[in-house]
C-alpha cells in the first residue's frame, strides 16, 4: 500500500492506494487554527493505521513538499540529511514547508523504517523559459521564479487535455487557500503566477499576491521584518480587505446582506471583486502569451467547488468565446503516488 500525505496551508489530506493505484481509503481535514495542526495530524495518521488494520501494510509514503529551493526539484527519497536541508528552507514557504516537514517527521515515528519520498510543487516549472523565470534583479542574488501548485496544475491539465495534452494551449487556475494560474503549451508550463515564494501572483485568502515592492519596504521599515512577514502571509489578501480569510464566509456575508452591517457587506463584496479581477487579468495575459487558449481549467476548493465564482471570472471575458471551460477536482495525492511508484 502507498500512503500519500498532503499537508497544505489550511488542510491535511491523505489517501492510501494499492499497488495498482486504486484508492483504498482517504480523508480531508480543514485546519483553520494552525496551533492545532500537530494534534490534528497525529489524529489523522492514527486514522490511517486504523483504516489499514495493520500499519505494516504501508510500504511506501509520499509527501507533497512545496519548496525545495534550487537543490530539490525532482522527487527524492527522504533521508535524515536531506530532511534537515529541507527544514532549512522553511523560510521560503512559511505557510507550507514547516507543515510538510512536520508530516514527514510524524510519519517517521509512526511508520518507522518505511521508505518516504518528497514530491515538489516546483517540479512542473523546472523548465520555464528564461524570460519567464528571470527577475529583473542583479544576477548575483540568484532569485528566480520557481512556481508552486505544480503537481495540481500538471494533473488537471493532463486530465483536461487527454491524449491531445501535448498539442494544446491550456490555462489552469488552482484556487483555494492559496491561488495560482499556469499557462501550459504543448505539454510544458511556460509561465505561472507564483514566483520565488508562494506570495506572488493572485490575490489569495491571506496573501496579497502582486504588490508594489515599495509597500513591502515601507512595511518592513515601519513594523520590522517579522511583523511585516506575518502580515504578508497571514493577514493580507481577501482577509486583509474584509477581515475574513475563508471564501465560504465571504460569500455568506454577501448573501446575508440584510442582516450584515452595510460596511461589512461592502468590504466582503470588494474583497471578492478584487480576487476575481486579479484572476481575470492573469487569464488575459496568459491568453496572449499562449496565442489563444484551447481549455481553461478551474481546480482547488474554490476553483472546482464554486460555480458562482467560475461564472464571475468568465463573465465578460470575450476572449474565451472559443475556449472550452472545465472544472476538474485535483488529485495531487494520486499524482504523487504515480511519481513515487516510478522510483
Amino acid at each position: 500500500m502507498i500512503l500519500v500525505l498532503n499537508c497544505g496551508s489550511q488542510s491535511i489530506k491523505w489517501k492510501v492506494f494499492d499497488k495498482d493505484l486504486k484508492l483504498i481509503s482517504k480523508n480531508h481535514r480543514e485546519v483553520l487554527n494552525l496551533s492545532e495542526f500537530e494534534k490534528i495530524l497525529e489524529n489523522e495518521l492514527s486514522a490511517v493505521t486504523k483504516a489499514m488494520a495493520d500499519k505494516a501494510q504501508i510500504s511506501l509514503i509520499g509527501h507533497r513538499v512545496v519548496h525545495g529551493g534550487e537543490k530539490f526539484i525532482k522527487p527524492i527519497k527522504i533521508t535524515e540529511s536531506n530532511l534537515n536541508e529541507l527544514e532549512e528552507l522553511n523560510y521560503l514557504a512559511p505557510l507550507h514547508n514547516p507543515f510538510n516537514v512536520l508530516g514527514i517527521r510524524a510519519c517517521q515515528k509512526i511508520f518507522e523504517g518505511i521508505p518516504q519520498f518528497a514530491v515538489f510543487d516546483t517540479e512542473f516549472f523546472a523548465d520555464l523559459p528564461e524570460k519567464a523565470s528571470t527577475y529583473a534583479l542583479p544576477e548575483k542574488f540568484g532569485y528566480k521564479r520557481y512556481g508552486f501548485h505544480g503537481t495540481s496544475h500538471e494533473y488537471v491539465s493532463r486530465q483536461a487535455g487527454g491524449k491531445d495534452f501535448k498539442k494544446l494551449k491550456i490555462i489552469t487556475c488552482h484556487l483555494g487557500g492559496g491561488a495560482s494560474i499556469t499557462a501550459t503549451k504543448n505539454g510544458k508550463a511556460i509561465d505561472t503566477s507564483m514566483g520565488f515564494t508562494p506570495l506572488e501572483g493572485l490575490v489569495m485568502m491571506t496573501r496579497p499576491g502582486n504588490l508594489d515592492a515599495g509597500i513591502i519596504l515601507d512595511l518592513v521599515e515601519k513594523l520590522g521584518f517579522a511583523k511585516a512577514k506575518e502580515i504578508l502571509n497571514k493577514e493580507s489578501g481577501v482577509k486583509g480587505i474584509c477581515g475574513e480569510g475563508e471564501m465560504l464566509k465571504v460569500l455568506q456575508i454577501i448573501n446575508n446582506k440584510k442582516t450584515e452591517s452595510p460596511e461589512r457587506s461592502r468590504r466582503a463584496e470588494l474583497a471578492l471583486d478584487v480576487f476575481i479581477y486579479s484572476i481575470q487579468k492573469y487569464i488575459g495575459s496568459y491568453f496572449t502569451i499562449l496565442g489563444g487558449c484551447d481549455i481553461l481549467v478551474f481546480t482547488g476548493s474554490i476553483g472546482s467547488g464554486s460555480a458562482k465564482i467560475r461564472n464571475m471570472i468568465c463573465k465578460d471575458l470575450g476572449i474565451l468565446n472559443k475556449t472550452k471551460v472545465m472544472a476538474i477536482e485535483t488529485n495531487e495525492e494520486l499524482a504523487i503516488a504515480q511519481k513515487i511508484i516510478k522510483l
